[in-house]
């Protein structure tokens, strides 16, 4: 069972995704929250799989400090942005604080169950609305490190971001999951990713996964 918390300063917000959520049989919502610090709480207690957080919550960009306050405490709980800005400056700064997921508010059901899902698996989803510029952002960006991954580490690249677990990789690399641990320990190290977030963003701005 994957559990949530939610939170967004809206009751009613909250509600239609407490519905939206628990309408699937393997997702649990834990608690709800109004405010960051509620929030905080909330998930340094409960320890949920995935935090489902509004971006603003009082105050502009509240949801990103919050996501920043979870990823500095270490705490298991994979975050999950929700947000009616599909300016690509926020969804730039949701990943760049720690977030797995972006979610527009309006982006349909379906869209969010997956995020929540990718999420609690620890992989990255960004909503198809926001995905084609993206897309487009990352690669007007060079990056000098472009060159830097062999087609076989580019390979495994590929399959990590697209969600392959280590024994898949393996599989499909016909390689020990001891080699493919170590492989992409030196492969983010080489390309100066410290995140999935990170190494989801160098994947799609040179071409190793279809969006």
């Amino acid at each position: 069972m994957t559990t949530v918390v939610l939170a967004d300063d809206h009751s009613v917000v909250r509600m239609g995704f407490r519905m939206i959520i628990e309408q699937q049989m393997d997702l649990e919502v834990l608690g709800e929250a109004s405010d960051p610090d509620e929030a905080f709480e909330q998930v340094a207690c409960l320890k949920p799989d995935v935090l489902l957080t509004d971006i603003s919550m009082g105050t502009e960009k509240s949801g990103l400090l919050l996501t920043e306050r979870v990823r500095e405490a270490g705490l298991p709980t994979q975050v999950v942005v929700l947000s009616m800005h599909d300016e690509q400056e926020y969804l730039a700064q949701a990943l760049k604080a720690g977030a797995l997921g972006y979610v527009l508010k309006s982006s349909s059901d379906a869209e969010l169950v997956k995020a929540i899902r990718r999420a609690a698996a620890g992989d990255s989803y960004v909503c198809d609305d926001m995905m084609d510029g993206f897309v487009r952002n990352s690669l007007n960006q060079v990056d000098p490190s472009a060159e830097a991954l062999s087609p076989r580490d580019a390979e495994l690249v590929s399959l990590a971001v697209r969600g392959y677990s280590n024994h898949d990789i393996a599989e499909a690399l016909s390689v020990s999951v001891k080699t493919v641990e170590g492989r992409k320990a030196k492969i983010m190290a080489k390309i100066g990713a410290t995140s999935k977030p990170e190494l989801f963003d160098y994947a799609v701005k040179h071409g190793l996964v279809k969006v």
